[in-house]
């Protein structure tokens, strides 16, 4: 979801600059969080049906032509937490790979008969209901570089499946959750967030151990625009030399929002650097890293359709969605913040390096938000934080992007999950 293992919403993929763009609608009944594009050029979608919440994989083609296009194949799957799933990932087969609701880590492969037509099968399953505890449910997984998959469960049990399938777990705090998905380095070290602290976990001698916990202030409660109570971040690494130097959240703070950056390997804090001072004090949202660069979004007031079981009160009850990003630096002195602007992202804001380009779903109407709200595609300068290019999206509560990340294809579109399916664009 957040482009790379790192989640650094950064991609080396250009997308489609500033000029005029058409929109072509995948109308799913489904929320489609996840998009990911394999080696073949098919795209595998990890939606969630809107009746049921029944977590479903579509494979779509993206050369589809026309108004309105369909997936080529689909399949449900047992439902568990976190909406009915959301995070996965494609290995090097180009098998989603996801933990469905009766705890199995399933690889799923596509693939074209003789006749052209499309289909998903299960290709491999690992039981790991001897490590995931009855009522729990995996929220997050990440591979590691010597083939092992990292997950992380709603109610903090952080585990390893190595290549043989074999499992080992350990329990992080007494009383954390986890509620967003947790990230990689290439030299294998794991990132995870909890409601509670930052960890960074490695393997010894194939099971977890916890290199070191940061706890961060996540307030009197849940902001409005928030999911959960605590930090709405996904750990994203980020740095110069490796791409993983360091690793930042935001945190959740009364009244003020703050990007904390350690350094990878160590915990060593670089800076808690105040962001998101000219729009909403909150964000749900991963950040974006790329070198020295990070870029916050604002979700803070989100007007999200629903929210998780036990999500609690928003504290305030409510507030308008008014947006905001910062754009944050890293000097020998610590951190600087480079800009802010009020750009109201309703989408995972995602990074192409080579166009300098910040691509998103802006959200038009007034800050009390309403169903009759459009949205814009929007692409905004990295340099300067300005509004580069804009263009009007079709429909309006049913094309919400609900806080979710795009994909930038290799043929330069862009496909953004919605609350009723896919809208490509380019």
């Amino acid at each position: 979801m957040h482009a790379d293992a790192g989640s650094s919403d950064a991609t080396p993929l250009s997308g489609p600059g500033v000029r005029a763009v058409r929109t072509m609608v995948y109308p799913l009944a489904a929320a489609c969080p996840t998009l990911l594009q394999g080696a073949d050029g098919m795209v595998v979608a990890l939606c969630t049906t809107i009746a049921g919440r029944t977590p479903t994989v579509e494979l779509i083609d993206p050369e589809a032509t026309g108004v309105t296009g369909t997936a080529s194949a689909t399949l449900p799957l047992v439902k568990g937490g976190l909406l009915g799933g959301v995070y996965a990932y494609l290995d090097n087969a180009d098998r989603l790979v996801v933990v469905d609701g009766q705890r199995r880590l399933l690889r799923i492969a596509h693939a074209r008969d003789a006749a052209g037509r499309w289909s998903l099968r299960v290709d491999s399953s690992v039981d790991l209901s001897g490590v995931v505890p009855a009522g729990d449910s995996v929220v997050g997984l990440v591979p590691d570089p010597s083939g092992g998959v990292w997950f992380v469960t709603e109610h903090a049990v952080a585990g390893r499946v190595d290549p043989s399938g074999h499992a080992a777990t350990i329990s992080l705090g007494a009383g954390e959750m986890v509620e967003n998905s947790i990230s990689a380095t290439p030299g294998g070290r794991i990132a995870v967030a909890t409601t509670h602290a930052l960890y960074e976990l490695r393997s010894v001698s194939g099971r977890p151990e916890v290199l070191w916990r940061k706890a961060y202030d996540r307030g009197p409660g849940r902001k409005p625009g928030q999911l959960s109570w605590g930090t709405g971040s996904t750990p994203v690494y980020f740095g110069p030399r490796t791409g993983a130097d360091y690793v930042a959240i935001v945190d959740n703070a009364a009244g003020a929002a703050h990007l904390l950056v350690f350094r990878s390997g160590t915990g060593q804090s670089v800076c808690s650097q105040p962001v998101l001072t000219r729009g909403g004090p909150g964000s749900e949202n991963a950040p974006i890293g790329l070198g020295r660069t990070v870029v916050v979004a604002s979700t803070y007031g989100y007007p999200y359709p629903t929210l998780p079981q036990g999500a609690g009160p928003a504290v305030p009850p409510n507030a308008p969605f008014t947006g905001g990003m910062t754009r944050v630096d890293l000097d020998a002195s610590g951190c600087r913040t480079v800009w802010d602007n009020a750009v109201r992202s309703s989408a995972v804001p995602m990074l192409s390096a080579p166009d300098g380009l910040i691509y998103t779903v802006n959200r038009v109407g007034p800050a009390a938000t309403t169903p009759a709200d459009g949205f814009e595609f929007t692409a905004i300068d990295a340099d300067t934080g300005a509004t580069a290019a804009h263009s009007p999206l079709p429909g309006t509560i049913a094309e919400d992007p609900l806080q979710t990340a795009p994909l930038i294809t290799r043929d330069r579109r862009v496909l953004q999950g919605t609350l009723s399916g896919i809208v490509r664009i380019g």
